[in-house]
């Protein structure tokens, strides 16, 4: 069975997956068991779902499906949206800020906000000119990413009021796909990884207001500097003022390849920050991020996620499990474990049909399922370097 898609809540065992060859049919299944709980059909092809402790959504081209996560329930329905032909949403992962995120416009980038318990719209953020191409919100649920198909800046906003917060340039060249925004635990840091062979990171300081006061104040050449900006802002085109006022990546990291879709996300290792990529061609890459000085980001373990062999083996490295498993390094701990998983679900899934299960029955399974065992054996800790394989090498010639 081809797997389209695949979401992991957190560590548990719930997963949800829907399949290529039934593209309008959301599986939901108790992974350590190897069972199916339910099965839901759509309208339409289903381009995305996401989770957290709460909710399950469920994203078509002109809709979005809200669950209930513990029973399925449907609780609301977001019709004629936008058409959203790549299935660009996002959900929080915080339970108490429990927000959905997706574009409002095809034409401009316009972020619609809705409150998933609520079930209501709270906002809307005018964050690009041209249209969205990648949504983040931070741990907390209170900021969220945006970036634009132009892909040459990146915007974080308030949830609740969508004041602008911080504006960042990732470079100035053409035609780049952004291919995912991630916040740090503490969200200090977002890092940006698209198309090209470059990762920028980004220092979430003060609002820029903040720091030109204090700037200002404190008699250095910065400070003079900046009084002249802010000074013959009023003679300069808005575009010449808008670039000195977007802050510029604090680290960065050159992949050994470019053109392949990845996702980044940016965890802590004994208090030490690490850099994540996950790409399409298999591989995760770990590279270190000095919080202090930033700078280039240098690659320190590598490991093949699909189970073909390397020159070095390994797949025969043993993993352990995790605990609760939200963390800003959920979205690429998913890759890593949904690998060793989707090839062989379906011959791992047996038991009862869900059809013969009753809705109680449903029901619990569904709460066990959402639970995140200790030592659960199908997923990385991400606590320790020496869990991680050794570095392997490609056998393509971009190293």
């Amino acid at each position: 069975m081809g797997t389209g898609i695949i979401e992991r809540l957190f560590s548990s065992s719930l997963v949800a997956m829907v399949s290529l060859s039934s593209p309008r049919k959301l599986i939901v299944c108790h992974f350590k068991k190897g069972t199916e709980i339910c099965n839901y059909s759509y309208s339409n092809t289903i381009l995305a779902v996401k989770l957290n402790r709460l909710r399950l959504v469920v994203c078509l081209e002109e809709s979005l499906y809200i669950h209930n996560i513990r029973d399925m329930k449907v609780l609301h329905t977001i019709r004629d949206t936008p058409r959203n032909l790549a299935g660009l949403c996002t959900l929080s992962i915080n339970s108490d800020n429990s927000y959905l995120a997706y574009p409002g416009s095809n034409t401009i980038g316009e972020v619609q906000i809705f409150d998933t318990i609520n079930l209501q719209a709270k906002n809307m953020i005018p964050a690009h000119d041209s249209p969205l191409a990648a949504l983040a919100f931070c741990p907390n649920g209170n900021k969220v990413a945006t970036a634009s198909e132009r892909g040459t800046v990146i915007r974080v906003f308030q949830v609740h009021d969508g004041t602008k917060l911080f504006e960042f340039r990732r470079g100035v060249k053409r035609c780049v796909s952004i291919s995912s925004l991630a916040f740090s635990m503490d969200s200090m840091f977002l890092c940006c990884s698209s198309n090209t062979e470059t990762v920028h990171i980004f220092k979430l300081e003060e609002p820029k207001e903040t720091l030109r006061q204090t700037t200002e104040e404190s008699q250095t050449w910065m400070g003079y500097l900046s009084k002249a900006v802010s000074a013959s802002a009023n003679y300069l085109p808005s575009q010449v003022t808008d670039v000195f006022n977007q802050g510029r990546a604090f680290a960065s990291v050159h992949l050994p390849f470019q053109g392949l879709k990845n996702v980044c996300a940016i965890t802590e290792v004994h208090e030490v920050l690490r850099l994540l990529v996950a790409s399409e061609d298999g591989y995760l890459y770990v590279y270190n991020l000095d919080a202090a000085e930033g700078g280039d980001c240098t690659l320190l373990k590598q490991h093949r996620l699909d189970g073909k062999r390397d020159e070095v083996d390994c797949a025969s490295v043993s993993t352990t499990g995790s605990g609760s498993g939200e963390t800003p390094a959920a979205t690429t701990a998913r890759i890593v474990q949904n690998a060793a998983c989707i090839n062989s679900y379906a011959s791992v899934v047996r038991g009862r049909s869900p059809d013969s299960m009753s809705d109680s029955e449903k029901y619990h399974e569904m709460i066990a399922a959402t639970e995140s065992p200790p030592g659960y054996s199908g997923s990385f800790r991400l606590k320790d370097d020496a869990e991680f394989p050794p570095v392997t090498q490609r056998t393509d010639s971009l190293y």
